[in-house]
């Protein structure tokens, strides 16, 4: 297994499948061979259950190649999900009634965490799909199964105000993490790692560690004067006030505390914020919704979604999902599609109607009287006046029938 370490440095690990031993050294090595040796002789604590599947996912190529942060929580889910369901037999995942058992554990756990009951579930299935893969099992159980979180965080936009109140007294560390966002709209994790030498000048590029893709960005005037004024204090852009990175292999998260810090203390959060619930801390605003402003003021320039998919590194088929998803419907936008309205000369005939005088329609002025004639029920010839009264005509008409009886 390999792991980059906070320096850029790759060490390889190797552990024995069948029981996850380590194995110090090199395939080789004297200490590799009598680590192994010893391992053999070790009789696996799980065999032919969902542990078994476990082990053989976290010791894949496929789980290996996921980036380091991504598998310390598939470890940390799959630790719940092994106590749960790791004694299964593998024969019972191919009864119909176990998907039913997994989606029950689901609607447990997502009574109070309702996207870490999908994100379990989100693991565990991988874990059936590589197992299926590799033919230890003959269909995913999981597979298509639905998900019970629904967030949708369009509308929350970083605003000019909710900026000014940020950087009017953030340390400047933070100011320079909110500037490469807005200016990028690269996720979190991909600016901490993003290093000097990526900055070209005119442009920077990096390799977004979610999705792996490549994404070249024009650098902004206002983000190349930011860059260029600052000390170079380390390989990475972003850095503590002392220059280390503010990743290490082990915890990537001391940027985003010091932000959600500054957030309280600016006031865009409460005081008590980390006590909140989630659902009450998601109506709040959050450093990754800085990538959906970036998007919308990207929008709001009139950049077309090819334009924007280029900067945050979206496919073009994702084109719509950035609409719904990231794209707030705010009133520039509004006005800007106005304004280009009623340039345009395709729409010039709209823009010249107006409304007009109507002439007088004296034939709509006729007295009620005039109501009777052509096929009222005064044109009726019976003389049975309960005939005359099942007319379907307004009550009043019949009302004026009945008095003419």
């Amino acid at each position: 297994m390999r792991k980059t370490l906070a320096n850029g440095a790759v060490r390889v690990y190797y552990y024995h499948r069948a029981t996850g031993t380590a194995l110090p050294g090199k395939p080789g090595d004297a200490a590799f061979l009598a680590a192994f040796a010893a391992a053999e002789q070790v009789q696996p604590k799980d065999v032919g259950n969902v542990n078994e599947l476990i082990r053989d996912y976290l010791l894949s190529l496929t789980f290996e190649k996921k980036a380091a942060s991504t598998q310390r929580e598939y470890k940390r889910m799959l630790m719940p999900l092994g106590e749960k369901f790791g004694k299964l037999p593998i024969k019972a995942l191919e009864s119909p009634r176990v998907r039913g058992v997994f989606l029950e554990y689901q609607e447990d756990i997502g009574r109070d965490r309702p996207r870490e009951a999908d994100n379990r579930l989100s693991v565990l299935s991988a874990v059936f799909t590589y197992a299926a893969r590799k033919g230890r099992i003959k269909d995913n159980p999981l597979a298509g199964f639905e998900r019970i979180y629904s967030g949708d965080r369009s509308e929350m936009i970083w605003t000019a105000v909710d900026i000014e109140a940020f950087m009017q007294t953030a340390p400047l560390e933070l100011q320079q993490a909110l500037i490469l966002a807005l200016h990028t709209g690269q996720r979190y994790g991909d600016l901490i790692r993003l290093r000097w030498a990526d900055y070209q000048g005119e442009t920077t590029s990096l390799r977004q560690n979610k999705t792996k893709a490549r994404v070249t960005i024009h650098v902004s005037q206002a983000l190349r004067r930011m860059l260029d004024g600052m000390n170079r204090v380390g390989p990475y852009i972003l850095t503590r006030p002392d220059g280390r990175p503010w990743f290490t292999e082990a915890n990537d998260k001391e940027l985003g505390k010091r932000w959600s810090a500054h957030m309280v203390a600016c006031g865009l959060r409460p005081e008590g914020y980390a006590d909140l619930p989630k659902a009450k801390k998601a109506e709040h605003l959050r450093f990754n919704d800085l990538r959906g402003t970036a998007v919308t003021l990207l929008a709001e320039a009139g950049n077309a979604i090819p334009q924007i998919c280029a900067v945050t590194g979206h496919t073009l088929q994702s084109a719509t999902r950035i609409l719904e998803k990231y794209l707030a419907m705010t009133p520039a936008l509004s006005k800007a599609a106005i304004l280009a309205f009623e340039a345009s000369p395709a729409t010039a005939f709209a823009n010249r109607l107006q409304t007009r005088p109507q002439p007088r329609n004296d034939a709509q002025e006729k007295p009620k009287e005039n109501m009777m004639l052509n096929g009222g029920p005064g044109a009726i010839r019976t003389p049975d006046p309960q005939i005359r009264s099942l007319v379907l005509y307004p009550a009043e008409l019949r009302v004026r029938c009945e008095a003419v009886i």
